[in-house]
């Protein structure tokens, strides 16, 4: 069968077949690994790690903030999500292998109907030559390209369908998504009923705690309020005082500044006396040089006089 078959089929084959070597061993492998870890969610033994260090500080970190409220789901399916993408992936493989093996045979069809239809054509067209007599002896090699392309056609469609059906079997019976959801379980019922007995919470657990917490909270409030209060009340007194004795220096500063002031002041009056005594002087000088430059004038004046009458 394969060795009559075109080269485009056989690839197609072999895709279809590679590809479901490749399911089953996914199939298996994330079975045993969810079950692997199905068997290790036990146990209040908290060091641990990966997958399991993980889940148990997200979940410790939850519980001490939140308590029995916490949401032990959520939890998980955020870790699954985080540390085990690679799973997920392998399982969403999974599920749509079937659709795509029945897709690829689906493409082997229509390419082997293509080339069917080809040759199919090559060989009509002859008819309408004179030639037709002389070629019915390559009939037969047309006729069978013809059905190697048919062949191609129903052995992909019958390749992608078998495995399809394989696929789906082993998946119903393997069912990684089945396992997944049983190791989900298991977790939750091991954090819930063996790890959180074994966990502090800063969360109340009924109405009475919740008021003790409240009041609790309320004395430590008080408490910081008071010391907040005493601290401030500490900061202004010494920031008082030492405003107050820089102002102190200051107003003695000012003291002294205005003493220099009026010691000053005091120079400048006694200057301004000195000189409007030494204006007085003046003027009183200024004054008697007038009368004396006056009988200078009146002597002149009649010495002239005199000398005139001389004269006549």
């Amino acid at each position: 069968m394969l060795k009559n078959m075109p080269a485009s089929g056989i690839i197609v084959i072999s895709i279809i077949a590679a590809l479901f070597v490749l399911a089953v061993i996914l199939l298996f492998y994330v079975r045993l690994r969810y079950r692997l870890l199905e068997g290790k969610a036990s146990g209040t033994n908290l060091e641990s790690r990966g997958f399991r260090a993980a889940l148990l500080s997200e979940y410790t970190a939850a519980y001490k903030q939140y308590g029995q409220n916490v949401n032990t789901p959520a939890i998980i399916s955020d870790v699954v999500g985080g540390r085990l993408g690679g799973l997920l992936l392998g399982e969403r493989f999974l599920n749509n292998a079937v659709s795509l093996f029945v897709t690829l045979g689906l493409f082997g069809t229509f390419l082997g109907l293509s080339m069917s239809v080809t040759s199919l054509t090559e060989l009509i067209s002859y008819s309408n030559t004179s030639e037709w007599l002389s070629v019915l002896d390559s009939v037969g090699g047309g006729l069978m390209s013809a059905l190697s392309g048919m062949g191609v056609a129903f052995y992909t469609s019958l390749a992608g369908a078998g495995c399809s059906i394989l696929l789906t079997v082993l998946r119903t019976i393997l069912s990684p998504q089945a396992a997944r959801e049983r190791l989900e379980t298991r977790l939750e019922l091991w954090l819930d009923n063996e790890i959180a007995p074994t966990l502090t919470t800063e969360a109340a657990t009924d109405d009475a705690d919740l008021v003790r917490r409240m009041v609790a909270a309320l004395d430590r409030s008080t408490g910081e309020i008071r010391s907040a209060l005493h601290s401030a009340a500490e900061t202004y007194a010494v920031s008082t005082q030492t405003s107050a004795a820089a102002l102190g220096k200051a107003v003695q500063e000012q003291k002294e500044h205005l003493q220099h002031f009026d010691s000053a002041l005091d120079k400048f009056n006694d200057g301004v006396h000195d000189f409007s005594e030494v204006d007085y002087n003046l003027r009183g000088s200024v004054e008697r040089m007038d009368l004396a430059v006056r009988d200078l004038a009146s002597a002149l004046r009649e010495i002239n006089r005199r000398m005139g009458g001389k004269q006549q």
